[in-house]
This record gives C-alpha cells, sequence and structure tokens, in this order.
C-alpha cells in the first residue's frame, strides 16, 4: 500500500493534469469564440443582466428568478472566495487578480450559455417539479448524437454527484465552518453537530427551503462582506492607486514587484489568476445551471444574463478580498516566503491590519466563511439530488441527502487535502463533459442569442 505522502503526490499530479493548460485553454477559447459570436461584451449586456434579477414572470418554474440567482450564487460564492484568493496572490502576486479579471470577463459568456440552455432544455416533472442543468441540455439538445450525448450526460451527473460529497459541498466548507467556530471558542464536536442538523432541516425542506435561505443569507453576507472590505479601502484610500499598480506591474513583470529570483514568471501568473477565476465563479463547470432551470421565466436569454450576473457578483467579492491583501501587503508580508500566514489566516491578518483593529479583522473573516461555507453546503446538496436523481431517480435521493449529511457531520474531523484533490479531479471531468455539451449546441445558444436581441430591440 502506497503511504499516504505518495497517494497526496499522485493525486496531485492527476489534479494538475486535469486541470492544466489544455482544459483551461479550452475554457478560455470557448469563452473567448461566445463573447463574440453572442456580442456579450457591451454594457447593454451588463444591464440587463442587473435589471433581468428583479423580473418577475408568471409561468412554470419552481423558484422566482432572484431565488434562483441567490440559489446558484450560495454555491459559488464559497470559501474559495476569502481562503482561494489569498493562496492566489501569495503564490502568483497581485498580477494573477489581473489575469482572473481578463479570464473572467470572456468566460462570462460560458456562464451566460449555461444559463440559456438551463431554461431550454429543463423538463417539468409528473408532480410538477423542475429539473434541469448540463445532463438535460446535453441530452435533449444533442439528439444527433444520442448515444455519445447519454454517456456525456450521464457522466456529468455521476461525476457531480461525486463531487458533491467529496468535497465541494461536505467536508472542505464543514471543516472551514468547524475552524471559524473554534475561533469563537466553540468546541469541534459542537460546530459538528449544529452544522449537520442545520444542513439537514434545510435540504430536507427541500428546493423552496433552499431558496427562502439562499435568498436571505446570501444578499447578507455579500454585503457584510464587501461592506467590510469597502471599509478597509476607504481607510486606506490613499494606498489605492499604488494597489493598481502593483497589479497592473505585476501582470506583465513579476520580477519588478516580486524580486528577481523567486521563480514566478509570467505563465505563472496568468496560470494563477485563470485558475482561481474559473473556480471563484464556476465558469465551465455546468453546476449553477442545475438552479439556473428552476427559475420562474419563459426566456432562456434573459435567464443566461441572470447566470451571467451571478459571475460578476462572485468576481466582485474575489475582488475585495484581493485588494485588501494586496493594500496591507506590508503587515501580511504576503509576498514573503518567510511570513508563515496562510489562506484564512493572512486574510484576517490583512483585515484586521486594514481596519486597524486585529480581532475585528479575524472576526469579519471568520464570520463571511461561516455564512459562505453553509450556504455553499446546502447549495451544492442540491446540485447532488438532482445529479443522482437523473443516474437512478427518485428514490435515491433520500439515501443520498442522508448520505450528504453524514459526510457534512463527519467534515471537521478529517484532514481533508486527499480528499479535495480526488474531488478537484472529478470536478474537471464534469467541466470536460459540459464543455462538450456547450459547443455542439452552440449554434442553438447563437440562434436564441439572436432572437433575444431582436425583439428585444423591436419591444
Amino acid at each position: 500500500m502506497l503511504p499516504d505522502s505518495s497517494i497526496d503526490e499522485f493525486l496531485s499530479s492527476a489534479c494538475e493534469l486535469v486541470w492544466g493548460w489544455p482544459l483551461i485553454a479550452s475554457i478560455m477559447i470557448i469563452g473567448i469564440y461566445l463573447s463574440f459570436k453572442l456580442g456579450i461584451l457591451r454594457f447593454s449586456s451588463l444591464r440587463l443582466s442587473m435589471k433581468s434579477i428583479l423580473g418577475h414572470e408568471d409561468c412554470d418554474g419552481d423558484i422566482s428568478v432572484f431565488a434562483s440567482l441567490c440559489t446558484a450564487l450560495s454555491s459559488t460564492i464559497g470559501t474559495g472566495n476569502i481562503v482561494g484568493i489569498a493562496v492566489a496572490i501569495s503564490i502568483g502576486g497581485p498580477g494573477s487578480l489581473f489575469w482572473l479579471w481578463i479570464s473572467s470577463i470572456f468566460t462570462f459568456a460560458i456562464k451566460y450559455a449555461e444559463g440559456l440552455l438551463s431554461i431550454k432544455y429543463r423538463k417539468i416533472g409528473q408532480d410538477g417539479t423542475i429539473s434541469g442543468g448540463p445532463m438535460y441540455y446535453i441530452e435533449l439538445g444533442m439528439k444527433k448524437n444520442a448515444a455519445l450525448a447519454k454517456i456525456l450526460a450521464k457522466s456529468f451527473a455521476i461525476f457531480g454527484a461525486i463531487v458533491t460529497l467529496l468535497g465541494t459541498g461536505t467536508f472542505a466548507q464543514s471543516n472551514s465552518i468547524s475552524m471559524a467556530f473554534h475561533a469563537f471558542g466553540v468546541p469541534t464536536i459542537f460546530s459538528a453537530i449544529v452544522i449537520g442538523v442545520l444542513a439537514a432541516i434545510i435540504t430536507f425542506g427541500g428546493l423552496r427551503r433552499i431558496a427562502a435561505v439562499s435568498e436571505r443569507l446570501v444578499p447578507a453576507m455579500a454585503i457584510f462582506y464587501v461592506g467590510s472590505a469597502i471599509l478597509v479601502l476607504l481607510l486606506n484610500i490613499s494606498d489605492i492607486p499604488h494597489v493598481f499598480y502593483l497589479i497592473l506591474t505585476s501582470a506583465f513583470a513579476p520580477e519588478a514587484v516580486l524580486g528577481c529570483g523567486v521563480g514566478v514568471s509570467i505563465s505563472h501568473i496568468v496560470s494563477v489568476g485563470v485558475r482561481r477565476g474559473i473556480f471563484s465563479h464556476e465558469s465551465g463547470l455546468g453546476s449553477s445551471a442545475i438552479a439556473s432551470a428552476t427559475a420562474k421565466t419563459t426566456s432562456p436569454a434573459r435567464q443566461g444574463f441572470v447566470s451571467m450576473a451571478g459571475s460578476i457578483f462572485s468576481v466582485i467579492i474575489c475582488t475585495m478580498t484581493g485588494l485588501v491583501l494586496i493594500l496591507t501587503r506590508d503587515a501580511t508580508e504576503i509576498f514573503s516566503n518567510s511570513c508563515g500566514l496562510k489562506g484564512v489566516t493572512l486574510t484576517s491578518c490583512a483585515f484586521g491590519h486594514g481596519i486597524g483593529i486585529p480581532a475585528l479583522g479575524e472576526y469579519v473573516v471568520d464570520i463571511g466563511i461561516i455564512l459562505f461555507a453553509f450556504t455553499t453546503i446546502i447549495g451544492w446538496n442540491y446540485y447532488g439530488e438532482k445529479c443522482i436523481q437523473y443516474v437512478f431517480g427518485d428514490k435515491a435521493i433520500t439515501p443520498f441527502k442522508i448520505l450528504y449529511i453524514a459526510c457534512v457531520t463527519a467534515g471537521p474531523f478529517f484532514s481533508i487535502n486527499t480528499i479535495l484533490l480526488i474531488a478537484d479531479i472529478f470536478t474537471g471531468i464534469m467541466a470536460l463533459t459540459n464543455l462538450v455539451g456547450i459547443i455542439n449546441l452552440r449554434d442553438i445558444i447563437i440562434e436564441e442569442t439572436r432572437r433575444f436581441w431582436k425583439s428585444h430591440h423591436n419591444s
């Protein structure tokens, strides 16, 4: 049997292979192609994205457009927006934030496409409930190649269920919440029980209860965290121009900021920034399309703009975290290998120094992690439930939920590095199957969008 270190080393190599430049380049190329083909890169698209969020239609659907967005955001905005950005900037420098922005601008079109397809190819069950997402738009949209479509759709659903159970919605999130509660003096066993009970109450209440909680928690946590970051920026407003100078300089000349001999190349910074952008708003993964499919709307394109708005919100939160970290770089020694500060500790230190009260900075980040991670738990439960339902039918939903809650409750007691590596590998395979579907359905995406723009300009 291989020792744990050898297993982790093997899984890390496999993860690097799956999430290497071929997959990243594929996501970017598809995003750039769709951006120009669909005319997404214009101010009217941004305005439509914001306007569509509050839209209401009396039509088929399980929840409102706003509720579907909050449900999607509940799983998209997670600890990665706090911890992941800290890791990205400490490894790739401030320039990684610039490449996150650039890659996100083009991959917004993929998120738009996922939202559009989720409405166009959703299914209404006998009980009136809605099901949708990549497994449905791949199967129903790729009818000319039905055999391949069925394989891809089932593959997405199976890997989606595995990712849900192994880390994205369970171990990583409850582990992070437990560590945050520990800062307030709460024992691990108590936090594990509380997380498990609350998650069970919400998830067994079905989509409407998940959406109701998300509608309240997601806006509140976003306002709280972004507001705290804005406070830090205002308290240090004179340093902000230099922060943007560092971001731009490091993006194209890392040695000017990080020093010579650090081993950080431009390609490395681009890779770190692009990866973090993809992981932060999940463009290309297809997961949020499962929630988008439940919206009360008859317009596939309008829901696409709503999905795109979700990506924008995610990037805003990443940006706020990044700006605070770079602003307080001297206190946190974020570019120094000897600082010893990692992830959440680094972000806590940055907020504490920026506000001027170290303990307050720790509370801001810990509360943010608790809220972000918990909403991710309830959001990804719904994704996994729909994936398992697609493969095994309604009979599998309750056993899946029980297993899911068990994983959530056990999360605080596990060392999760190995689990997260496995989850990342399967997430990459999920993305591959989803991207094949989007490529095959590109003509339908373009046709639906042109029809929408035509009717929109004529109205």
